[in-house]
Order: C-alpha cells, then structure tokens, then sequence
C-alpha cells in the first residue's frame, strides 16, 4: 500500500482491555496484520500507486483559485464535510484531485483516496471502497489501527457484509473514538471519479454514508468528492442536506483564467517546439477549455518527433473553432485513429486493418480489467506483432505499459463507443459486438487449455491457499484467468448480438459443449484464483439470461 513509508504518530502503549480479544501472546503487531491481511483492498486505487505514478499533477500557477478553494475548505472548521468537484469529461478533475491528495499526503493528513476507474475489477464498483479506505486509515496513526483490527477480529466476515456495516464498523466507529492528539485533523479522504463506480444504488449509499462524517468529533473528517455530474451522483446530493456539502463546477470558472491554465500547460509540454502568442492563442480557442484536448494533442505532437511540426500545422488548420468541445475532441480522436491506420493500402488492405483495430481496441476499451499486449493477443487469438503494430501510433490515447494496456481518458472510450460521437463506421466500435467478440474467445481459450488438475497438483482436496502463488501464476497465465473470470459478463453483456453470434443458450450450443466437458475444470480453475464467489454469481447470471432467452 502506498502508505506504507508514512511513519505513525506516536501514542501511547495499546489498552489492555482493547487488546482482548486478540490471541495475544506478545506478538501483536504480528496479529495486527494478521487481521489486516483478512481485508480485501484495492492497492491500485491510490493516487500514488505503480498504475498511478505517472498520471500528471497541476502544473505550477494553474488552478491556483479551484485549490485555493479546496484549501480553505478542507482547513475550515466549517459544519460542510464533503466538498463535490464536478464538471464534464476531459475538464481536470482527476489531475485536481491528485494535487489535492499528494498535497496532503505530504502534510500527513490524507486518511485515504480512491481512485475510481471503469474497467478496472477492484476500482470499478464499489465493493472494496470502504475496506481499502479503512487499510489506509490504518497508516495514519498505530491507536487508529487497534481499533481498526480489533473491527475486523469483532466482523470476521466484514468485507461481505453491507456497505453500511463495513462503513460503521472499519471508519466511523474507530475514528471516533480517537482522542485529539492521537491523529492529525482534520484528515482528508479523496475520492475521484465517483461516476465510474458501477451501480446507481451503491453510488447515492455512499454519498449518504460519508455526509455522517459530520458527527465525527474530535477528529474532523473532510471528503473531497470529484465526479461528473451524473443523475445518481446529483439526486445523492439533492437528498443531502445543503449544510453539509459544499459544490464548484469547472465548467463555471471563468473562462478567461481556464485559458491562462492550458496556456501555461501548451507552453510547458511543448517547450521543445517554437510557439507564438497566435499558435497559442488558436490552441487555446481549439481546447474549448478542455484540459484533455490539451493532453491530447501535446502527446499526439510529440509522438510525431520528427514531423511534431507538422502535426501542429495540421491540428492548427483551420484557425479558430465555433465547435463545442466535446465536437473538438471528437475531431482529434478521429485524426488520431486515421493517422494510425494511414499509409499506401489498397482497399483491401484497409478493411482488414479496421477490423483488427475495431477487434484490438474495441476489445480494449470494454475490457473489465486490463490486459497486457501478450495476454490480448492470446485471450483474441490474434499475433502479438499485429497487436504491438496496431497500438504503435496510438500512444496519445492508450497508455501502454509491460503489464497492462490503459486509457489515457475515459473519454475515448465514450468517443468509441458511441454511434453519434464516432461516426465513422470503420472506427466506430459496436459495444454488444465487441462483448460477444470476447465471449467467444475466453470460450474458445478456456476450451482449448481447462483440464482436469491444471496445476499438476495430484493431491486430490488440496487446499488453494497451500499452493504458492507464483505456480499458480505458471499454471494460470493472465488471459486464462481473466476469460474464467469474465466470459459470463461478456455473454451477458453482448446481448442481442448472442442469436447471430451463435452463442445462444440451448442444448448443444458452444456454451452447453463447453459447461459439459469443462464445468469442473473452470471452477477447479476459479477455485485456484481465489474466485469461486465470482463463479457461483456467474452461474446466476447464466440461470437469467436463460429465463430471459426462454420468454415469448
């Protein structure tokens, strides 16, 4: 976890009575961890983490009056505990509420942060959000970790229970029962990007639960809260009383000192090429306000190396835009993914490289958790070279890494997906298509590598935590794992593509053959991973597509 090297306030020795119901035998920080190690946590949602590390923070002299804003409040002994940064796609919300995080983590009064990503399992829904905020209260000060692990050892199956119960139990209760000197206040908790958590009920749930930060008392509690303005996130507010939440809206700072921002952002990341006051001036007109236009186009420039100029007089032509943002951004998506498909191909040739990019990045931007370059070209079947060729030109929005593939914005995958935003039809990709695509294969890879025993383990019975890690790593590649993890959500997902895919569920169909020669193997399989929960709610979701399938 990346509040690891955060060195605890010092306190007194721990209370006899709380140590209690702990085994006890002079080792207890041993069973400290212990406890903790019970928790299931996402270490990727922090905004410092190893996925994390290279996203941008705001650049010096921008955004000065938003985070001044953030400042005061947050320091404010004021009775408002959450504050609600919104505003649409590609506006900087995530880059403002790194700065924040880092900001107070340097202070040592960020109790926790959460960074939300669709299409990623632990950070896209919202079941491990409060046990992960809970771990990294545990950092902050060794009294709050006590009552934290003694939580646990009280609700030994904690991480199953209510969002409310975790809430309680793992936060509420142990911080309040803090003493003023035990922990730095107040204690920030950042939570970006609150719209990509899955599912409109656990959405509001958690709105409604962190406003009870307010009773928090002596140790103050401040949330900071970045999302766009989605109707669940909005009708969570709306319910909540005014008092206790303070709200500001990007889309209505100023235009001018927006302008001044993405100024100073041009000017940094293309330090290298020679600006007028007239190129930025277009630049800032063609950004519509938008910081990830800016992000955009500064990589799409830079990747050009040789031809960087050239690529700025093309993005420059035209002069100054009456479009919309969201149209701006769209045309630079378009520009990028054509320039990535450009070259002297006959029409043939062309199609062929839509369809592998519609297969490739398509698949990519509904992935329910990345994938390598490896691991996608083995999940699809489709040779590692045309996967890297494919990706090559699309670093400006793709984030390739050794171990995972990663948007740069979720825009694009909003841009990709959406018929009347992408309205190319050899660009666009159809999401129940896509989703079926990848049903197919996870059935097809899972077909061909399922057996009996794929561990070697040849002791019948033995126990999954008994087997080391890095053999089942050997034995389970990345691909395999996720298609046993995910094939179901995808054949759910696909929807009407299933009865022309021919993945419709029926007696001798490909899922019937598969379930009834690998059924054991797969769960066998999910047993190894630790995921047998999953396969058991994979079963269900089979039952009602059936039921569904089976209405007149």
């Amino acid at each position: 976890m990346y509040m690891a090297n955060l060195h605890p306030v010092t306190t007194t020795s721990p209370n006899p009575a709380f140590m209690v119901p702990f085994p006890y035998d002079g080792k207890f920080i041993g069973f400290q961890q212990q406890y903790l190690s019970k928790l299931p946590h996402a270490a990727q949602a922090a905004f410092n983490s190893s996925d994390n590390q290279h996203n941008p923070l705001c650049l010096r002299n921008t955004r000065v009056d938003v985070l001044n804003q953030i400042r005061a409040w947050a320091d404010s002994d004021n009775e408002r505990c959450i504050f609600w940064l919104n505003g649409m796609a590609g506006t900087g919300k995530s880059t403002i509420a790194r700065t924040i995080a880092c900001e107070y983590y340097d202070q040592k009064r960020l109790g926790a942060n959460f960074f939300f990503s669709r299409g990623t399992e632990d950070r896209s829904h919202s079941k491990r959000f409060f046990t992960t905020v809970a771990v990294q209260l545990t950092r902050i000060s060794s009294v709050l970790k006590e009552y934290i692990c003694k939580a646990i050892a009280e609700h030994d199956d904690i991480d199953n229970q209510s969002l409310r119960d975790q809430w309680k139990y793992l936060i509420l209760q142990p911080l309040s029962k803090l003493i003023a000197t035990s922990c730095p206040s107040p204690l920030v908790l950042v939570i970006d990007a609150l719209d990509e958590c899955h599912g409109d009920k656990d959405v509001q749930g958690i709105l409604q639960l962190l406003a009870q930060a307010e009773s928090l008392k002596p140790i103050k509690l401040r949330v900071f809260v970045t999302s766009r303005p989605e109707t669940p996130i909005r009708l969570g507010f709306r319910d909540m009383p005014g008092i206790l939440y303070q709200d500001l809206v990007l889309n209505d700072v100023p235009q001018e000192i927006i302008d001044h921002d993405i100024a100073i952002y041009f000017q940094q990341e293309l330090k290298d090429i020679e600006l007028s006051a007239q190129i930025i001036e277009c630049l800032i007109e063609k950004a519509c306000g938008l910081f990830i236009w800016a992000a955009t186009v500064c990589r799409y420039i830079k990747d050009g190396k040789r031809v960087a100029s050239k690529r700025l007089s093309v993005i420059l032509k035209g002069g100054k835009t009456r479009k919309t943002p969201e149209k701006e951004l769209d045309q630079i998506y378009t520009k990028i993914l054509f320039d990535s498909i450009s070259g002297d191909y006959d029409e043939e040739d062309q199609e062929e490289l839509f369809d592998l990019f519609r297969r490739i990045v398509g698949s990519i931007v509904i992935l329910f958790n990345p994938l390598s370059t490896e691991a996608l070209s083995k999940l699809l079947n489709i040779p590692r070279q045309d996967v890297n060729q494919t990706l090559d030109d699309l670093h400006s929005v793709l984030e390739v890494q050794a171990h995972s593939i990663c948007l740069l914005h979720p825009s694009f995958r909003d841009f990709l997906l959406a018929k009347e935003r992408c309205q190319d039809p050899q660009l666009w990709v159809d999401e129940k298509e896509a989703h079926r695509v990848l049903a197919h294969s996870c059935l097809r890879l899972m077909s061909d590598k399922l057996e009996r025993d794929i561990c070697s383990l040849q002791v019948p019975g033995a126990l999954a935590k008994d087997i080391q890690s890095n053999w089942i790593e050997e034995c389970l590649p990345a691909e395999l794992q996720y298609a046993c993890q995910y094939w179901v959500q995808h054949l759910q997902s696909s929807e009407s593509s299933l009865q022309k895919s021919g993945l419709h569920l029926h007696d001798g169909g490909p899922v019937h053959m598969f379930l009834q020669k690998h059924f054991l193997h797969w769960f066998e399989t999910l047993s190894l991973m630790g995921k047998t929960s999953e396969g058991i709610l994979a079963i269900t979701i089979l039952e009602d597509i059936i039921k569904v399938g089976a209405k007149p």
